[in-house]
C-alpha cells in the first residue's frame, strides 16, 4: 500500500506563489508516475501535472507556464511549484500515483492507483 501526505497549501494573494510537496511512503517510489488534481466543491475533479518516472511532464493547458512539477526520488516526494496563481486557482490539490503497470492517459483519474488526502489552496482577489 502506497501513502502520500501532502503540504504546503493555504492562503494567498493573487499573482503570488506556493510550492506543493507530495511525500511517498513507497521504497519504489521512482518506477511511479505521478500526478496533480484539483477539485472545486461541486465541480469534477481536474488534472493540473504530471511527471513520469523517466522526468517526462505534462501540464494543463490553464496552468502551463505558470506550474512547474518535478520530483525528488532520493525523498521520494513530487513537488507542485505554483507561481502567478490566481483565484480560479482555489481548490483542493490532490497528489496521485501511477504504478509501472498502470495504463490510460495521465490526465485521467482512472491512470492513478493511489490519492493523497488533498491539501487546500485558497488565492485571494
Amino acid at each position: 500500500q502506497v501513502q502520500l501526505v501532502e503540504s504546503g497549501g493555504g492562503l494567498v494573494q493573487a499573482g503570488g506563489s506556493l510550492r506543493l510537496s507530495c511525500a511517498a511512503s513507497v521504497r519504489t517510489f521512482s518506477s511511479f508516475t505521478m500526478g496533480w488534481f484539483r477539485q472545486v466543491p461541486g465541480n469534477e475533479r481536474e488534472f493540473v501535472a504530471s511527471i513520469s518516472w523517466s522526468g517526462n511532464t505534462y501540464y494543463a493547458d490553464s496552468v502551463k507556464g505558470r506550474f512547474t512539477i518535478s520530483r525528488d526520488n532520493a525523498k521520494n516526494t513530487v513537488y507542485l511549484q505554483m507561481n502567478s496563481l490566481k483565484p480560479e486557482d482555489t481548490a483542493v490539490y490532490y497528489c496521485a500515483a501511477a504504478g509501472i503497470g498502470s495504463r490510460g492517459e495521465v490526465e485521467y483519474e482512472s491512470r492513478y492507483d493511489y490519492w493523497g488526502q488533498g491539501t487546500q489552496v485558497t488565492v485571494s482577489s
